[in-house]
């Protein structure tokens, strides 16, 4: 069957996403139900970036399950400087039945997918961010219940965060708007994968265009981790797509405000957006937790034995 993996979302079928969804639900309105499919086994969680929403959502994922997290920092193993990562993969293999990781590069979590037979797990790559997305659309169906025909617009860059979202809407059918300014989109391929998958996928550079009827705003940093270098370039480039309450008053007034955190306030989103009635971040920043939950037991129930 393959290594069960969650690379990026698109690794699940609409019905495994929906099953996702569902399962997350169901665990965090009665957490007693949750089944503890990591009984006695443990979790390597690798980062090479730090995290503080990741780290704390998925060790309290695995510890819901019954398993033990292993949280592990880019010093002691080295990639790619002390050993290769397949060799980094194998060991911890010996050891977990899981391997969660956030890197810089996606080809890190390709090559330990490719090396190992437990399930991999993306918490964060250049690439994607697909747990995050998983915690996002738990969101939308708690505050809508049917997703099929809502209106998501993401205004910003087309990052990972964006790039998971649109396999996201594509599996659950939402429709998705992504407003960027022009050398800041969405990558051509993805977005040809994800109409490809029966995403109903919008682009354009007009913020105000895109919010039109609006279900929800989302936003992200403009320049993410290991970007510092291109902020002053980003800053001048993004200028006109602050979330601001201009633009949430565009979006109508039954429009919610999503962003996956931390915030930059006065730069992507103005604070009194994502302080405001309309947020629902705090909302999104729990559901990282359930969402973790559901996704590292569909793993383990696709096949992770681990040792």
């Amino acid at each position: 069957m393959g290594t069960p993996r969650f690379l990026e979302v698109d690794d699940f079928t609409p019905a495994q996403f929906a099953s996702v969804l569902d399962a997350a639900m169901h665990g965090k309105r009665d957490p007693a139900s949750v089944a503890k499919v990591l009984d006695g086994r443990g979790v390597a969680l690798v980062f090479e970036k730090p995290s503080a929403r990741t780290r704390a959502s998925t060790e309290m994922a695995v510890v819901a399950l019954g398993g033990h997290p292993i949280f592990i920092r880019d010093e002691e193993v080295g990639m790619r400087r002390r050993e290769p990562v397949a060799d980094v993969a194998r060991t911890l293999a010996g050891y977990c039945a899981v391997i969660a990781a956030r890197v810089f590069d996606h080809a890190t979590l390709e090559e330990m997918a490719a090396a190992v037979h437990v399930p991999v797990v993306n918490l964060l790559s250049d690439r994607a961010h697909p747990c995050q997305a998983v915690a996002d659309f738990l969101t939308l169906r708690e505050l809508f219940g049917d997703l099929e025909g809502r209106r998501l617009v993401y205004v910003g860059d087309g990052n990972n965060v964006a790039g998971s979202l649109a396999y996201a809407a594509a599996l659950s059918g939402v429709e998705l708007v992504v407003a960027s300014p022009p050398g800041y989109e969405l990558d051509d391929d993805l977005v040809e994968r994800a109409r490809n998958l029966g995403g109903a996928i919008e682009m354009t550079a007009d913020p105000y265009e895109a919010v039109r009827g609006a279900d929800a705003v989302y936003t992200d940093v403009w320049a993410s981790m290991g970007q510092e270098d291109e902020a002053a370039a980003r800053r001048a480039a993004f200028g006109g797509y602050s979330v601001d309450a201009t633009l949430m008053d565009a979006a109508g007034p039954d429009a919610w405000f999503m962003h996956c955190l931390p915030a930059h306030r006065g730069e992507e989103v103005a604070a009194e957006v994502v302080d405001g009635p309309r947020s629902v971040v705090w909302q999104q920043a729990a559901n990282r937790l359930h969402a973790a939950r559901a996704v590292l037991a569909e793993l383990v129930a696709r096949g992770g034995e681990g040792r």
